[in-house]
């Protein structure tokens, strides 16, 4: 009888006692983008809640979170018992890329990308359009499996089903800007434009931009492109190619200035989409949001 009310006099102390919230953060670079795991060694708590500092919050007991933007944020573990809540917190400092990166969400996933140099003009217009918001919304409206997926046209918010697209811009256009650096490899990142003799320099659409899917590539129709167009590509471009596919058809004729970094499995699920004749995907591909990596 006595061990019984000693065990019974233990339980009853412990369901008292108040729990301690602590944690740990992974160690790594930390380099926006990027995914934090936080371990969690707090004791008698029942329940958990984050507080990641930027906006988001998870009740996961170890969660892992994406921190887009660099900056200095307060992560709050709050350890819950009952009617009890005792909370820990710690700094965490997201360095900025030294790179332009660009994450594009949309409702089929998410994708990184990096914009380039060597591209100023188109660089710096993504950048201002999705500091707009300019993007948000719109759907991707012109898909071709092993080619691309377009977007970017202001029309296709809210478009009914059926409705023509692809021809809405912020009614301006962006001076081309070639450079054998950049290609139609897979995962490009280019700027739509208007075709025929309407548009004789080539200039790109303000806002329309496509990600190329492309398919496989051989070094004879390198050569080909290389013939037809006039310029040479460096070894570097000649290698992706082979290893990934593309569309060289489309160099030196379309504006290249980003790839993708991250994302690959969401270009080819977007790309893999019913569509109509039209090539509109039946099932429509938003693109929610365009953020500038800071």
């Amino acid at each position: 009888m006595k061990n019984i009310f000693y065990l019974s006099l233990i339980l009853l102390l412990s369901s008292c006692a108040k729990p301690l919230a602590k944690f740990a953060i992974e160690e790594g670079a930390r380099v926006a983008p990027v995914d934090v795991k936080f371990t969690n060694s707090s004791t008698n708590a029942d329940s958990y809640k984050w507080d990641f500092g930027d906006g988001n919050t998870s009740v996961e007991k170890e969660p892992m979170h994406r921190y887009l933007l660099s900056g200095n944020y307060t992560v709050t573990l709050n350890a819950i018992k009952g009617g009890k809540t005792i909370t820990s917190t710690q700094m965490i400092k997201i360095n900025a890329p030294k790179e332009c990166l660009v994450n594009m969400s949309t409702s089929a996933g998410d994708m990184v990308f990096r914009l380039s140099d060597l591209t100023p003009k188109h660089r710096d217009n993504f950048i201002k359009l999705a500091d707009e918001g300019y993007y948000e919304n719109l759907l991707f409206h012109r898909v071709i499996n092993g080619f691309m997926i377009q977007g970017g046209d202001p029309t296709s918010k809210n478009a009914k089903p059926g409705a023509r697209l692809g021809s809405g811009g912020p009614g301006y256009k962006v001076d081309a800007e070639f450079t054998p650096k950049l290609a139609h490899v897979k995962g490009a990142l280019a700027a739509a434009r208007q075709g025929g003799p309407g548009n004789p320099k080539l200039r790109s659409s303000g806002s329309q931009f496509y990600i190329v899917h492309g398919k496989s590539v051989n070094e004879r129709s390198l050569e080909q492109r290389e013939l037809k167009a006039g310029f040479e590509y460096p070894e570097e471009i000649k290698e992706q190619y082979l290893k990934v596919g593309g569309t060289p058809m489309l160099d030196q004729g379309y504006t290249v200035y980003g790839q993708l970094l991250e994302g690959w499995d969401v270009l080819d699920k977007i790309a893999g989409s019913s569509t109509d004749g039209a090539d509109r995907p039946t099932q429509d591909v938003i693109i929610k949001k365009v953020t500038v990596i800071k």
